[in-house]
């Protein structure tokens, strides 16, 4: 697999230029991004992105609330979420996780919300798609607990936009999952992050865009897109030591592992 895979994207959001997820499709395949997987953030958008995976062969979806909007979760909530996990191209429950530093969320309801999310993945045997800032130790324990009722036979997920501590990544990574990079590897300030990227197993290694976040270098200041994954890959082979086509195929591999996809 020579081609790269944006792990996380929001084909949903509003983007520079007027472009609508045709285009950023269009311009990703044109750039050698062949698959692409969108994320929804709560119940508002669960059937946008199922249709926008439905619609683009090559774009496949999840499924669950941010932890920003924990606060909305109820029990109704979760039932309506539930047979939205049970479509072809639903590969992953997220983003679900914790927040600690803008805490839209009251912290309680963000663990609760999160548990309750992650039982909905064991039951529709979907991976998960973590978010985590400022909550490490709490989130840990979640993931703990949800690993330690995980029967096997698909990946546990992946925490994606990894810029948190060395302790946590590992821990996350002796449990099973994989651990995402998105643009944040290649800014100026983020060399700690590149020196300990360096240290993990590169079986274990996804790249994405979070776009329309956090464009890369040399593309700051742009709202980011789905294509610019490309800069971020050609930074994780030059940080790893490898080249590009081996890390392309290998974080391909990868994501088709903790996805589970049928490409």
């Amino acid at each position: 697999m020579s081609f790269l895979i944006d792990t996380h994207c929001h084909l949903n959001y509003e983007y520079d230029d007027g472009k609508g997820p045709d285009d950023l499709v269009r311009d990703s395949k044109a750039n050698g991004v062949d698959y692409l997987i969108t994320i929804a953030t709560d119940h508002t958008n669960f059937e946008t992105v199922q249709k926008l995976s439905e619609k683009h062969p090559n774009v496949f979806h999840t499924i669950g609330v941010h932890p920003h909007d924990a606060s909305t979760v109820n029990d109704q909530t979760l039932k309506f979420m539930r047979p939205f996990l049970d479509h072809p191209k639903c590969v992953a429950v997220g983003e679900i996780g914790l927040d600690y530093y803008y805490e839209h969320s009251d912290r309680k309801k963000q663990q609760d919300e999160c548990t309750a999310q992650a039982e909905l993945a064991l039951d529709a045997r979907k991976p998960l798609v973590i978010h985590s800032r400022d909550g490490e130790d709490d989130l840990l324990k979640l993931l703990k607990n949800y690993a330690a009722k995980h029967k096997g036979g698909y990946s546990l997920g992946v925490i994606h936009c990894f810029s948190g501590s060395e302790a946590f990544a590992r821990a996350c990574i002796d449990l099973g999952f994989y651990i995402s990079l998105s643009g944040i590897l290649t800014f100026k300030n983020s060399e700690p992050l590149r020196q300990m990227v360096k240290g993990f197993p590169i079986d274990r290694l996804l790249v994405e865009t979070d776009s329309p976040f956090l464009a890369p270098v040399p593309l700051r200041g742009k709202k980011c897109e789905p294509f610019m994954v490309k800069h971020t890959a050609l930074k994780l082979a030059e940080v790893l030591g490898i080249g590009f086509d081996e890390l392309a195929s290998v974080t391909s591999k990868n994501a088709s592992s903790c996805f589970n996809l049928k490409i």
